[in-house]
Protein backbone atom coordinates (compact mmCIF):
# COMPACT_ATOMS: atom_id res chain seq x y z
CA UNK A 1 0.00 0.00 0.00
CA UNK A 2 1.47 3.87 -0.80
CA UNK A 3 2.36 5.71 1.90
CA UNK A 4 -0.32 8.55 -0.09
CA UNK A 5 -3.26 6.13 0.40
CA UNK A 6 -2.35 5.26 4.37
CA UNK A 7 -2.10 8.97 5.09
CA UNK A 8 -5.55 9.65 3.50
CA UNK A 9 -6.95 6.66 5.73
CA UNK A 10 -5.47 8.13 8.66
CA UNK A 11 -7.07 11.68 7.92
CA UNK A 12 -10.25 10.42 7.11
CA UNK A 13 -9.75 8.85 10.77
CA UNK A 14 -8.97 11.71 12.55
CA UNK A 15 -10.77 14.60 10.79
CA UNK A 16 -14.13 12.36 9.59
CA UNK A 17 -14.05 13.54 6.12
CA UNK A 18 -11.72 14.28 2.81
CA UNK A 19 -12.27 16.08 -0.24
CA UNK A 20 -14.25 14.81 -3.24
CA UNK A 21 -10.51 13.85 -4.94
CA UNK A 22 -9.60 12.04 -1.80
CA UNK A 23 -12.54 9.72 -1.69
CA UNK A 24 -12.13 8.96 -5.29
CA UNK A 25 -8.37 8.58 -4.72
CA UNK A 26 -8.93 5.73 -1.92
CA UNK A 27 -11.68 3.94 -3.93
CA UNK A 28 -9.57 3.92 -7.56
CA UNK A 29 -6.01 3.36 -5.59
CA UNK A 30 -7.93 0.29 -2.86
CA UNK A 31 -5.98 -2.48 -2.38
CA UNK A 32 -6.23 -5.75 0.26
CA UNK A 33 -3.60 -3.79 2.32
CA UNK A 34 -5.82 -0.44 2.37
CA UNK A 35 -9.43 -2.56 3.10
CA UNK A 36 -7.50 -4.12 5.90
CA UNK A 37 -6.66 -0.94 7.66
CA UNK A 38 -9.80 0.48 7.00
CA UNK A 39 -11.66 -2.07 8.40
CA UNK A 40 -9.54 -2.26 11.30
CA UNK A 41 -9.89 1.38 12.14
CA UNK A 42 -13.68 1.44 11.30
CA UNK A 43 -14.23 -1.65 13.91
CA UNK A 44 -12.09 0.73 16.63
CA UNK A 45 -14.25 3.29 15.91
CA UNK A 46 -17.72 1.26 16.15
CA UNK A 47 -16.62 -0.38 19.63
CA UNK A 48 -15.46 2.97 21.24
CA UNK A 49 -19.32 4.19 20.46
CA UNK A 50 -21.41 0.57 20.32
CA UNK A 51 -19.14 -1.74 21.84
CA UNK A 52 -19.23 -4.93 20.05
CA UNK A 53 -23.01 -4.81 19.65
CA UNK A 54 -25.10 -5.54 16.79
CA UNK A 55 -28.48 -4.40 16.94
CA UNK A 56 -31.33 -6.78 15.47
CA UNK A 57 -34.35 -5.29 13.82
CA UNK A 58 -37.43 -6.62 13.10
CA UNK A 59 -38.14 -6.28 9.25
CA UNK A 60 -41.53 -6.78 8.06
CA UNK A 61 -41.99 -6.03 4.58
CA UNK A 62 -45.60 -4.58 4.16
CA UNK A 63 -46.45 -4.50 0.38
CA UNK A 64 -44.83 -5.09 -2.97
CA UNK A 65 -47.16 -2.63 -4.81
CA UNK A 66 -45.54 0.02 -5.41
CA UNK A 67 -46.42 2.91 -7.95
CA UNK A 68 -42.84 3.68 -9.11
CA UNK A 69 -41.05 2.66 -12.08
CA UNK A 70 -37.41 2.61 -11.16
CA UNK A 71 -34.73 0.59 -13.59
CA UNK A 72 -33.47 -0.85 -11.12
CA UNK A 73 -36.18 -3.01 -8.62
CA UNK A 74 -38.26 -6.10 -8.83
CA UNK A 75 -41.10 -4.53 -7.61
CA UNK A 76 -41.68 -2.09 -10.15
CA UNK A 77 -45.20 -1.15 -11.63
CA UNK A 78 -43.70 -2.72 -15.09
CA UNK A 79 -43.32 -6.01 -13.51
CA UNK A 80 -46.00 -8.08 -15.30
CA UNK A 81 -44.80 -11.32 -14.06
CA UNK A 82 -44.87 -9.98 -10.22
CA UNK A 83 -46.61 -12.09 -7.57
CA UNK A 84 -48.56 -8.95 -5.68
CA UNK A 85 -49.26 -8.76 -1.93
CA UNK A 86 -50.42 -6.27 0.14
CA UNK A 87 -50.57 -7.36 4.08
CA UNK A 88 -53.23 -6.34 6.11
CA UNK A 89 -53.13 -4.35 9.29
CA UNK A 90 -54.11 -7.02 11.19
CA UNK A 91 -51.51 -9.08 10.05
CA UNK A 92 -49.06 -6.04 10.23
CA UNK A 93 -49.73 -6.09 13.90
CA UNK A 94 -49.41 -9.97 14.24
CA UNK A 95 -46.22 -9.71 12.89
CA UNK A 96 -45.39 -7.11 15.25
CA UNK A 97 -46.49 -8.99 18.28
CA UNK A 98 -44.40 -11.96 17.08
CA UNK A 99 -41.39 -10.15 17.01
CA UNK A 100 -42.33 -8.74 20.14
CA UNK A 101 -42.28 -11.71 22.08
CA UNK A 102 -38.96 -13.44 20.43
CA UNK A 103 -37.63 -9.90 22.00
CA UNK A 104 -37.65 -7.44 18.92
CA UNK A 105 -38.15 -3.90 20.44
CA UNK A 106 -37.41 -1.83 17.06
CA UNK A 107 -39.58 -2.87 14.07
CA UNK A 108 -39.42 -1.83 10.30
CA UNK A 109 -41.90 -1.28 7.92
CA UNK A 110 -41.03 -1.42 4.62
CA UNK A 111 -43.00 -1.28 1.31
CA UNK A 112 -43.46 0.02 -2.13
CA UNK A 113 -44.64 3.29 -2.24
CA UNK A 114 -48.70 1.42 -2.50
CA UNK A 115 -50.79 4.43 -2.61
CA UNK A 116 -53.34 2.38 -0.46
CA UNK A 117 -51.12 2.75 2.78
CA UNK A 118 -52.61 6.45 3.53
CA UNK A 119 -51.95 8.78 6.04
CA UNK A 120 -54.41 7.60 8.07
CA UNK A 121 -54.11 4.23 8.03
CA UNK A 122 -50.58 4.28 8.62
CA UNK A 123 -51.04 6.49 11.63
CA UNK A 124 -54.26 3.87 12.80
CA UNK A 125 -51.18 1.38 12.45
CA UNK A 126 -48.31 2.88 14.14
CA UNK A 127 -50.45 3.80 17.04
CA UNK A 128 -51.57 0.14 17.44
CA UNK A 129 -48.39 -1.48 17.34
CA UNK A 130 -47.11 1.72 19.51
CA UNK A 131 -50.25 0.52 22.20
CA UNK A 132 -49.04 -3.27 21.96
CA UNK A 133 -45.45 -2.95 21.73
CA UNK A 134 -45.00 0.24 24.03
CA UNK A 135 -40.92 0.22 24.49
CA UNK A 136 -40.47 -0.15 20.64
CA UNK A 137 -39.23 1.87 17.94
CA UNK A 138 -41.14 2.27 14.78
CA UNK A 139 -39.06 2.51 11.49
CA UNK A 140 -40.44 3.52 8.14
CA UNK A 141 -39.27 2.78 5.00
CA UNK A 142 -41.73 3.65 2.88
CA UNK A 143 -40.69 5.89 0.27
CA UNK A 144 -41.46 9.45 -1.05
CA UNK A 145 -44.26 11.65 0.74
CA UNK A 146 -44.89 14.70 1.76
CA UNK A 147 -43.89 16.56 4.20
CA UNK A 148 -47.24 16.78 5.96
CA UNK A 149 -47.00 12.89 5.47
CA UNK A 150 -43.93 12.38 6.95
CA UNK A 151 -45.25 15.49 9.75
CA UNK A 152 -48.25 13.59 10.58
CA UNK A 153 -46.34 10.17 10.66
CA UNK A 154 -44.05 10.88 13.14
CA UNK A 155 -46.57 12.60 15.70
CA UNK A 156 -48.83 9.24 15.47
CA UNK A 157 -45.16 7.52 17.08
CA UNK A 158 -42.74 6.71 13.90
CA UNK A 159 -39.47 7.04 15.41
CA UNK A 160 -36.99 6.46 12.21
CA UNK A 161 -36.99 6.38 8.33
CA UNK A 162 -34.92 5.16 6.03
CA UNK A 163 -35.10 6.60 2.75
CA UNK A 164 -32.32 5.61 -0.11
CA UNK A 165 -30.92 8.89 -1.46
CA UNK A 166 -29.63 6.13 -4.58
CA UNK A 167 -26.97 8.53 -5.45
CA UNK A 168 -25.49 12.20 -4.89
CA UNK A 169 -24.92 12.35 -8.56
CA UNK A 170 -28.30 14.14 -10.39
CA UNK A 171 -27.76 13.09 -13.82
CA UNK A 172 -26.79 9.12 -12.58
CA UNK A 173 -30.24 9.42 -10.79
CA UNK A 174 -31.87 10.33 -14.04
CA UNK A 175 -29.95 7.19 -15.43
CA UNK A 176 -31.48 4.89 -12.59
CA UNK A 177 -35.21 6.51 -12.42
CA UNK A 178 -38.09 7.08 -14.90
CA UNK A 179 -38.57 11.03 -16.16
CA UNK A 180 -41.31 11.47 -13.20
CA UNK A 181 -39.26 10.72 -10.81
CA UNK A 182 -36.88 13.80 -9.32
CA UNK A 183 -33.90 14.02 -7.46
CA UNK A 184 -34.31 16.91 -5.76
CA UNK A 185 -38.01 15.78 -4.65
CA UNK A 186 -35.68 13.04 -2.91
CA UNK A 187 -33.44 15.07 -1.35
CA UNK A 188 -36.27 17.53 -0.01
CA UNK A 189 -37.59 14.00 1.40
CA UNK A 190 -34.58 13.87 3.81
CA UNK A 191 -34.40 17.40 4.87
CA UNK A 192 -38.21 17.15 5.63
CA UNK A 193 -37.45 13.86 7.95
CA UNK A 194 -34.57 15.47 9.90
CA UNK A 195 -36.32 19.03 10.10
CA UNK A 196 -39.05 16.76 11.63
CA UNK A 197 -37.32 14.61 13.98
CA UNK A 198 -36.79 11.53 13.16
CA UNK A 199 -33.54 9.04 13.17
CA UNK A 200 -33.28 9.43 9.65
CA UNK A 201 -31.64 6.23 6.80
CA UNK A 202 -29.98 7.55 3.73
CA UNK A 203 -27.97 4.75 1.58
CA UNK A 204 -26.98 3.78 -2.23
CA UNK A 205 -26.48 0.99 -4.25
CA UNK A 206 -22.52 -0.30 -4.57
CA UNK A 207 -22.19 -1.29 -8.36
CA UNK A 208 -24.88 0.00 -9.66
CA UNK A 209 -25.66 0.87 -13.63
CA UNK A 210 -23.64 3.73 -14.46
CA UNK A 211 -21.52 4.36 -11.40
CA UNK A 212 -18.32 5.72 -11.32
CA UNK A 213 -15.87 6.08 -8.89
CA UNK A 214 -16.44 9.95 -8.88
CA UNK A 215 -20.51 9.18 -8.39
CA UNK A 216 -19.25 7.58 -5.10
CA UNK A 217 -17.00 10.13 -3.95
CA UNK A 218 -20.50 12.30 -4.19
CA UNK A 219 -21.97 9.91 -1.99
CA UNK A 220 -19.71 9.69 0.60
CA UNK A 221 -19.67 13.57 0.53
CA UNK A 222 -23.08 13.87 1.42
CA UNK A 223 -22.94 11.16 3.67
CA UNK A 224 -20.39 13.53 5.42
CA UNK A 225 -22.11 16.50 5.32
CA UNK A 226 -25.91 15.45 6.01
CA UNK A 227 -25.00 13.23 8.86
CA UNK A 228 -27.15 10.34 8.54
CA UNK A 229 -28.43 8.20 11.95
CA UNK A 230 -28.37 5.09 9.84
CA UNK A 231 -27.03 4.29 6.14
CA UNK A 232 -28.23 1.30 4.19
CA UNK A 233 -25.51 0.46 1.46
CA UNK A 234 -25.41 -3.11 -0.22
CA UNK A 235 -24.51 -4.17 -3.38
CA UNK A 236 -26.55 -3.73 -6.83
CA UNK A 237 -27.65 -7.39 -8.02
CA UNK A 238 -29.67 -7.49 -11.15
CA UNK A 239 -33.49 -8.79 -11.17
CA UNK A 240 -34.52 -10.33 -14.64
CA UNK A 241 -37.42 -8.14 -14.68
CA UNK A 242 -35.69 -5.19 -15.44
CA UNK A 243 -33.92 -3.13 -18.12
CA UNK A 244 -30.90 -3.73 -15.80
CA UNK A 245 -31.40 -7.50 -15.96
CA UNK A 246 -28.03 -8.13 -17.87
CA UNK A 247 -25.70 -5.44 -15.93
CA UNK A 248 -23.09 -6.96 -13.70
CA UNK A 249 -23.92 -6.92 -9.85
CA UNK A 250 -21.88 -4.76 -7.26
CA UNK A 251 -19.18 -6.62 -5.11
CA UNK A 252 -19.31 -7.64 -1.24
CA UNK A 253 -15.44 -6.36 -1.70
CA UNK A 254 -16.41 -2.81 -2.59
CA UNK A 255 -19.42 -2.44 -0.51
CA UNK A 256 -17.42 -3.47 2.30
CA UNK A 257 -14.72 -1.48 1.98
CA UNK A 258 -16.93 1.41 1.51
CA UNK A 259 -18.96 0.32 4.91
CA UNK A 260 -15.00 0.79 6.62
CA UNK A 261 -15.01 4.18 4.73
CA UNK A 262 -18.83 5.36 6.10
CA UNK A 263 -17.69 4.14 9.76
CA UNK A 264 -15.26 6.51 9.82
CA UNK A 265 -17.02 9.36 8.32
CA UNK A 266 -19.53 9.12 10.54
CA UNK A 267 -18.48 6.83 14.01
CA UNK A 268 -21.93 6.84 15.45
CA UNK A 269 -23.86 5.52 12.14
CA UNK A 270 -26.38 2.34 12.78
CA UNK A 271 -24.68 0.51 9.54
CA UNK A 272 -26.55 -2.55 8.62
CA UNK A 273 -24.88 -5.69 7.19
CA UNK A 274 -27.81 -5.62 4.25
CA UNK A 275 -29.38 -8.96 2.79
CA UNK A 276 -28.23 -8.52 -0.30
CA UNK A 277 -24.49 -8.38 0.98
CA UNK A 278 -25.60 -11.51 2.27
CA UNK A 279 -27.49 -12.49 -1.21
CA UNK A 280 -24.09 -11.67 -2.95
CA UNK A 281 -21.87 -13.80 -0.97
CA UNK A 282 -22.61 -16.60 1.34
CA UNK A 283 -20.59 -14.94 4.27
CA UNK A 284 -21.12 -11.29 3.40
CA UNK A 285 -23.40 -10.07 6.64
CA UNK A 286 -20.31 -11.53 8.63
CA UNK A 287 -17.98 -9.69 6.21
CA UNK A 288 -20.10 -6.78 6.53
CA UNK A 289 -19.54 -6.62 10.59
CA UNK A 290 -16.06 -7.69 10.48
CA UNK A 291 -15.45 -4.09 8.02
CA UNK A 292 -17.51 -2.07 10.95
CA UNK A 293 -21.46 -2.60 10.34
CA UNK A 294 -23.55 -3.33 13.27
CA UNK A 295 -27.34 -3.72 12.58
CA UNK A 296 -28.81 -6.46 10.81
CA UNK A 297 -32.53 -6.92 10.11
CA UNK A 298 -34.09 -10.64 10.14
CA UNK A 299 -37.85 -10.90 8.36
CA UNK A 300 -40.91 -11.17 10.43
CA UNK A 301 -42.98 -10.97 7.30
CA UNK A 302 -45.31 -13.84 6.95
CA UNK A 303 -43.71 -17.15 5.07
CA UNK A 304 -45.84 -17.24 2.76
CA UNK A 305 -45.06 -13.81 0.87
CA UNK A 306 -41.38 -13.27 1.76
CA UNK A 307 -40.68 -14.88 -1.61
CA UNK A 308 -42.38 -12.21 -3.15
CA UNK A 309 -40.76 -9.51 -2.18
CA UNK A 310 -38.13 -9.73 -4.71
CA UNK A 311 -36.57 -6.52 -5.22
CA UNK A 312 -33.38 -8.33 -6.74
CA UNK A 313 -32.80 -12.19 -7.97
CA UNK A 314 -32.54 -14.59 -5.23
CA UNK A 315 -33.04 -12.71 -2.48
CA UNK A 316 -32.61 -14.60 0.66
CA UNK A 317 -35.75 -15.21 2.53
CA UNK A 318 -35.09 -18.14 5.12
CA UNK A 319 -32.51 -19.33 7.43
CA UNK A 320 -30.62 -17.01 9.63
CA UNK A 321 -32.43 -14.17 7.05
CA UNK A 322 -36.16 -15.12 8.91
CA UNK A 323 -36.77 -13.50 12.23
CA UNK A 324 -37.44 -17.17 13.89
CA UNK A 325 -33.89 -18.31 13.37
CA UNK A 326 -32.72 -15.68 16.26
CA UNK A 327 -29.66 -18.94 17.08
CA UNK A 328 -28.39 -19.38 13.94
CA UNK A 329 -28.01 -15.59 13.24
CA UNK A 330 -26.57 -14.92 16.96
CA UNK A 331 -24.18 -17.56 16.55
CA UNK A 332 -23.43 -16.11 13.09
CA UNK A 333 -22.54 -12.19 14.80
CA UNK A 334 -20.60 -14.92 17.87
CA UNK A 335 -18.19 -15.86 15.39
CA UNK A 336 -18.00 -12.28 14.03
CA UNK A 337 -16.47 -11.33 17.74
CA UNK A 338 -20.02 -9.29 18.41
CA UNK A 339 -22.73 -9.81 20.18
CA UNK A 340 -26.35 -9.89 18.87
CA UNK A 341 -28.82 -7.64 20.95
CA UNK A 342 -32.93 -6.74 19.78
CA UNK A 343 -32.93 -3.51 21.85
CA UNK A 344 -34.31 -0.59 20.38
CA UNK A 345 -30.37 0.18 19.65
CA UNK A 346 -31.14 3.95 19.11
CA UNK A 347 -28.15 6.33 17.62
CA UNK A 348 -25.60 7.37 19.99
CA UNK A 349 -25.13 11.49 19.57
CA UNK A 350 -21.51 12.50 19.93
Amino acid sequence: MEQTLQNLIERLEQEHGLSEAGYTRLLRERCPQAAALLAKKAVEARNAVYGNAVFARGLIEISNICKNDCYYCGIRRSNQSCVRYRLTPEQILACAREGYALGFRTFVMQGGEDPWFTDARLCALIEAIKACCPDCAVTLSLGERSRESYRRLRLAGADRYLLRHETADSAHYAMLHPAEMSFDNRMRCLRDLKKLGYQVGCGFMVGAPHQTEEMLAKDLKFIERFKPDMCGVGPFIPHHATPFRDEPAGTAELTCYLLSIIRLIHPPVLLPATTALGTIDPAGREQGILAGANVVMPNLSPASVRKDYELYDNKLHSGAEAAQHLDELRARMQAAGCVLLTVRGDVKQR
